[in-house]
């Protein structure tokens, strides 16, 4: 039974050590926000006497991490592959540009594309005479296309040399 009672004595002993401890640990605690809180009240006043605003200080932090990033490596590897993927594409879309353009002149110039481009001449022509011809009666385009076509079709290959045009000769 006494070293029970010697045992409970030692834990109650160490017990209050400890808590003696803690109880200084929350005093030094309690001490230095106090200065820590003074000393950040009298680094805002200094600050407020040089000017220096949140803002300012904002942008300060803002271009100082911008001028940090862009002197990485990581940044400096990924603007090289950028440069380089954009020049290439740009490349591509110019060689792209000239294909398609040359495919379209080479087109304008086959004699198919010149054989419908004389047929709507011609068609045109004969709508715009047509038109002439009817001395004044108007109508609406479908009207004188239909009358064109119904014109061309009786026209014979005598009535077509003496009434029309040179030009109308050809088509």
């Amino acid at each position: 039974m006494v070293s029970d009672v010697d045992l409970n004595n030692t834990l109650t002993e160490e017990r209050e050590e400890i808590l003696s401890e803690l109880t200084k640990l929350e005093e030094d605690i309690s001490t230095l926000r106090q200065v820590l809180a003074s000393k950040e009240k009298h680094h805002s006043e200094l600050k407020a006497k040089l000017g220096i605003t949140p803002l300012i200080e904002f942008k300060q932090n803002f271009n100082r991490s911008w001028y940090d990033m862009q002197t990485s490596t990581a940044y400096k590897k990924t603007s090289e592959t950028l440069s380089t993927a954009g020049q290439k594409t740009s490349a591509a879309f110019t060689t792209l540009g000239t294909a398609i353009s040359r495919k379209f002149g080479d087109m304008r110039n086959s004699p198919s594309f010149k054989s419908f481009e004389e047929k709507v001449e011609c068609t045109v022509s004969n709508i715009k005479q047509t038109k002439v011809g009817s001395q004044g009666r108007g109508g609406s385009f479908e009207e004188v296309l239909s009358s064109a076509a119904h014109a061309s079709a009786q026209e014979t290959p005598s009535n077509n040399m003496s009434e029309s045009s040179d030009h109308e000769r050809t088509c």
